[in-house]
């Protein structure tokens, strides 16, 4: 049974510079370039999934721009055999795909449902911005430069402004729960709630880092995505890595990881 630590000690995290994304970046490449198999096979699998998205819904960017901002929200739960990779990096083992295989196989309940949780919120938000776009543009979104130039261009405030915020107001919680929870799902044995209570707390402490860190995520993944998804084969694997090294900066004096 997981015992419950005192914190009413207030505790300090690690990072509380704004270079700390630049470092979690540097160190998340290194893990890439010194074990590239595991990683660039997570990234070329996101990047096949975009392609079919593409290719399911070529004439329907009003399905399309949510379908891959909702992606944003449940790519943490993809990551998580790139967290071993880095982890046993850090013991000084490689591990290759097999180890990574083994852990998707292990059948982790805590792991799932935290999944299904992402998966019902990526849901939720692809049908949202499908609902809005078709509701409130004035002609029919149908291909990318649709989007462009009748929600994204326009002059007047409106549908653009409101996409951006609900994509906000959902993305805000989901980041703020899942950020530190899902490394730490895999680290330790803690059930999810404690895992996701410590993400809030984490955030808490860090906002401007962790907000920061939030948009870099978004606007390297807008980069791969742009590139017709290839930039994503690298993009995705160097973030999961990254994000690794944010966890353990940032949980280093969480006394949860000790009684774990």
């Amino acid at each position: 049974m997981t015992s419950t630590p005192d914190t009413s000690e207030p505790r300090m995290t690690a990072a509380t510079d704004l270079q700390a994304p630049l470092r979690w970046l540097r160190l998340g490449w290194t893990d890439l370039r010194g074990n590239p198999l595991p990683g660039l096979g997570h990234g070329l699998l996101v990047a096949l999934f975009g392609w079919l998205l593409l290719w399911l819904a070529r004439d329907q960017f009003w399905l399309l721009a949510g379908a891959f901002s909702g992606f944003l929200i449940v790519a943490p739960i993809l990551a998580t055999g790139l967290y071993h990779i880095s982890r046993s990096a850090a013991e000084g083992r490689r591990a290759g795909m097999g180890e990574v295989i083994a852990l998707w196989r292990s059948g982790d309940g805590r792991l799932v449902r935290f999944g299904l949780l992402l998966g019902l919120a990526g849901t939720g938000w692809v049908l949202t911005s499908a609902g809005l776009i078709t509701l409130m543009s004035p002609v029919p979104i149908d291909k990318p430069v649709d989007f462009l130039r009748h929600v994204v261009l326009v002059r007047e405030v409106g549908l653009f402004e409101v996409w951006l915020l609900m994509g906000a107001l959902l993305a805000a919680p989901v980041f703020a729960s899942s950020v530190m929870a899902i490394p730490m799902l895999v680290d330790t044995k803690l059930p999810v709630s404690m895992a996701v209570g410590e993400s809030w707390r984490t955030v808490a402490s860090q906002p401007v880092v962790m907000a920061a860190w939030a948009v870099i995520i978004a606007l390297l993944s807008a980069v791969g995505m742009l590139t017709a998804m290839v930039g994503l084969i690298v993009i995705i694997p160097w973030l999961a890595h990254a994000s690794w090294h944010a966890y353990l900066e940032l949980t280093a004096n969480s006394p949860y990881k000790a009684a774990a």
